[in-house]
């Protein structure tokens, strides 16, 4: 059974603890709540305001377990506090796990923070959980995809468009990149896992694939990426990671040399990036 009170009670709490920088947020002088207003909080959901107003005054329908997921990440809970959330609602908490798509509020934290360079989450088969304003400015909005389509391995070998955000020389590269990746995280995940039932798809749909899973490579160096963006070319940025061990999420950024064309067409993205996280 839902407890629409203590819903309620702690979803306002918690929205009061949030501050708009934690998100990404603008401040604005004229802000008179400390925390986010429910307009805000609605939106980082992906719900109505006149939804999520009703959850805070014990109205409207139960939630789904796909909305508590979405309030859970927006709130940057933590997996206690998630957990808490769900029986409040109602539902049994999903199973912890090294994998799944709740984001720890510390990294969550970091992204908010970055302004000055594109960065986003994603999980260990390269699905993209969240990304910063720049981030979408540099390679499109990459949390909208689904299925297997969401793990950026699987489009590379899947779906052309997606290799013509990055320099043609180095396809080659990228193939055992993605390849030699996927091969790492099948064998730490083992059989019956997302990563196995992935290389499975990808064998029955891809000869590129079958050819490169063949050589059995399990580590290519690093590399300097070079993106290819329609509106200020190429930019040659160096690719560093921070891991989250507990949930196997890794955040990616992109640098520019101080100095480099790349980091002038890096300020001129900043320009024509979109407002907000996604």
């Amino acid at each position: 059974m839902i407890d629409r009170a203590g819903l309620a009670d702690f979803l306002r709490r918690r929205r009061a603890a949030l501050q708009p920088e934690d998100l990404g947020l603008p401040r604005g002088s004229r802000r008179r709540t400390s925390g986010l207003r429910r307009e805000e909080a609605a939106l980082l959901y992906n719900m109505s305001t006149d939804y999520y107003t009703k959850l805070e005054r014990q109205r409207g329908p139960r939630p789904s377990e796909q909305l508590i997921a979405s309030i859970a990440q927006g709130l940057h809970l933590s997996l206690d506090e998630r957990d808490h959330l769900f029986r409040l609602a109602g539902f049994n908490p999903p199973p912890r796990g090294p994998v799944g798509p709740h984001v720890s509020p510390g990294l969550l934290h970091v992204l908010g923070r970055m302004d000055l360079t594109p960065a986003e989450i994603s999980t260990e088969l390269g699905e993209t959980l969240h990304q910063n304003p720049l981030g979408v400015a540099l390679t499109g909005d990459r949390t909208s995809f689904r299925g297997p389509a969401r793990s950026i391995g699987y489009r590379w070998f899947t779906d052309p468009a997606t290799r013509h955000l990055y320099a043609a020389e180095d396809h080659p590269l990228l193939t055992r990149v993605f390849a030699a990746g996927l091969r790492q995280v099948a064998a730490l995940r083992g059989p019956g896992s997302r990563a196995a039932h992935f290389v499975d798809l990808l064998l029955a749909q891809s000869e590129e694939f079958r050819q490169v899973w063949e050589k059995h490579e399990v580590a290519v160096p690093p590399l300097v990426k070079r993106f290819v963006h329609p509106e200020v070319g190429t930019l040659e940025l160096h690719y560093q990671s921070l891991m989250d061990p507990e949930r196997s999420h890794r955040l990616s950024v992109y640098t520019a040399v101080p100095g480099s064309e790349s980091h002038q067409k890096l300020q001129r993205l900043i320009a024509i990036a979109p407002t907000g996280r996604r």
